[in-house]
């Protein structure tokens, strides 16, 4: 995942947008940046959003008891600001965030999900949607063919060049595996095992979306057969 910008890369002019003129205050919905879920809605006003961009970390402003609102004041569970954007009308904000725990105060990620509070969904964010910035990347290599691009010369080398990476390091992943696995089984330290196969992972991930993107297939198609099998086999276990 990318680095977050740093404050100075994060700015918003506040004449830009359309304050309630009764209120003072615009809609911002929060959205974690790893993935695109929505956390939460709540208030700002001009007081918030300046604290929000001074401080790197999401400010409201609460209706309720009519002050500025650090999000995780009480809670610890702050919310770290990665992008901010305004809409097409100026009356409403998205938030980008990295959130440092549950966002809702029912102790749960989201504010919209009745499931969650329920304890039926509780598995974390793995950060998948990132891999629509990295595939953007990729389909840019084999449209534009820049010179001295790694992916652009497998690319170039046709279904055989990327094939023979996927091959290599599908093997490596395996092997990665197997000497985790030997380590756990024999009770050593796992620290390097799991680097390797975290970066052997990683490496076979991506030279798998390279052949994609040689053989003109966008991952989408890939999901919806991962989609598809899923719900035969919800269905099947129903």
């Amino acid at each position: 995942m990318s680095a977050p910008p740093t404050r100075s890369e994060l700015s918003l002019d506040a004449a830009s947008v359309a304050w309630a003129p009764d209120t003072g205050l615009v809609p911002a919905i929060v959205q974690d940046r790893a993935d695109g879920r929505v956390l939460m809605l709540a208030w700002v006003d001009r007081e918030a959003l300046a604290a929000t961009l001074a401080t790197g970390e999401v400010h409201f402003h609460s209706r309720s008891r009519d002050r500025l609102w650090r999000k995780g004041e009480t809670s610890g569970n702050v919310l770290r600001l990665v992008s901010i954007e305004l809409d097409c009308d100026g009356d409403a904000l998205l938030l980008g965030v990295d959130p440092a725990g549950p966002t809702c105060h029912r102790g749960t990620r989201s504010c919209f999900s009745r499931d969650e509070a329920e304890g039926t969904l509780q598995s974390p964010s793995q950060g998948f949607a990132w891999l629509e910035t990295l595939w953007a990347t990729i389909a840019s290599r084999a449209s534009e063919r820049p010179a001295g691009s790694y992916t652009t010369s497998l690319i170039e080398g046709g279904v055989d060049a990327a094939g023979r990476k996927v091959t290599e390091e599908a093997t490596e992943v395996l092997l990665a595996a197997k000497d985790d696995a030997f380590a756990e089984a024999a009770g050593w330290p796992r620290a390097d095992a799991r680097t390797a196969l975290h970066g052997e992972a990683a490496d076979l991930l991506f030279h798998t979306l390279v052949l994609l993107a040689e053989r003109g297939v966008e991952p989408a198609v890939v999901i919806e057969v991962l989609r598809g099998r899923h719900g035969q086999q919800a269905r099947a276990a129903s």
